[in-house]
């Protein structure tokens, strides 16, 4: 009997035909475990890896230079003693003013730090105000507060003291004066006007919620020249200054419902075109809120042409969807 093509190839070192076939018949196999069986795994090279180990452990270390008789010799590799490890250098103080620091430039970074710190001190005047039981006044200081919000920041570009330490600042005492000023106010607000201490309460803590979220994705946000990501909270916060202060004729649930939207509305992704835009609009368009004025309640006006912007932004981001 003649002996199989395995028994003929049993003494060399080739596979079998019959592996190879099998080999092939899993390869067209459909099942994941079927493939799986066919992953070859190579031999290592022991010399090769342990010497690419050693190399790649001495450019990942940067501790201090140890010591030479404890290093191990890689085979190819040459041991160089005079070269020590270099320490990288971190600045101990980092400058809160970049550039040259003359006494005219400090003077000028001052002042724009001083409109800074008056817009915080103008939110805490407010919420003792609104404690006291004086909304209106509180409101007033508020509207202070955004105008000195937006006068440190075009005073610092006019000066030239623009600094990464002042934009920090300036987002700090918005927090304060917006964030937590504000809600404050329109708490005491509401309250006023027989609105449940429950549901006030949880307006105004969504309009704090908002802001921290707005002004954290403002700070890491790639700026935009033209449109604001949400609606500002300088902006939120003078809404509803305005609104306490004319006294809005609206029930209080409505104004609730309108706090809560406007909380919302800060956190959204719609754009809302910026106040050096709206500046640009035809001439025309700035007599219809005038006219209107006239026409209707004066109050009435305002919440029409703050639900214009508002929904200005749904409008523009489809807009751009389309496009």
């Amino acid at each position: 009997m003649p002996s199989t093509p395995w028994r003929r190839r049993r003494s060399t070192d080739s596979p079998r035909p019959a592996g190879r076939r099998w080999a092939g018949r899993l390869r067209h196999g459909g099942t994941l475990a079927r493939q799986a069986l066919l992953v070859r795994v190579g031999r290592r090279n022991t010399e090769t890896s342990r010497a690419a180990t050693a190399v790649r452990a001495e450019v990942l270390y940067t501790g201090p230079e140890p010591a030479l008789s404890h290093i191990i010799p890689t085979p190819g590799v040459p041991l160089n003693a005079s070269a020590p490890f270099q320490e990288e250098q971190v600045p101990t103080t980092i400058p809160l003013l970049p550039g040259e620091h003359t006494m005219a430039r400090r003077a000028r970074f001052a002042l724009v730090n001083a409109c800074t710190l008056a817009s915080l001190g103008l939110g805490l005047l407010a919420i003792f105000l609104a404690m006291e039981g004086e909304p209106k006044a509180a409101a007033g200081c508020l509207v202070a507060c955004v105008v000195f919000d937006g006068l440190d920041g075009a005073l610092a570009r006019k000066l030239g003291v623009a600094s990464p330490f002042g934009a920090q600042m300036d987002s700090l005492a918005d927090m304060s004066s917006f964030g937590l000023a504000a809600p404050v106010v329109v708490y005491a607000s509401l309250v006023a006007h027989q609105v449940p201490h429950a549901a006030a309460a949880l307006a105004c803590a969504l309009v704090a919620g908002c802001a921290a979220i707005r002004l954290a994705r403002f700070n890491v946000s790639p700026k935009d020249g033209r449109f604001f990501c949400g609606v500002p909270t300088t902006m939120a916060a003078a809404v509803l200054a305005l609104a306490v202060l004319i006294d809005l004729p609206l029930p209080g649930m409505v104004v609730l419902a309108g706090v809560a939207l406007l909380a919302f509305a800060m956190v959204s992704s719609f754009p809302y075109a910026k106040l050096a835009r709206i500046l640009r609009l035809p001439p025309w368009l700035w007599l219809l809120p005038v006219v209107g004025a006239l026409v209707l309640e004066p109050q009435m006006m305002f919440v029409l042409v703050v639900a214009t912007y508002l929904v200005s932004g749904p409008i523009l981001w489809v807009r751009a969807k389309r496009a």
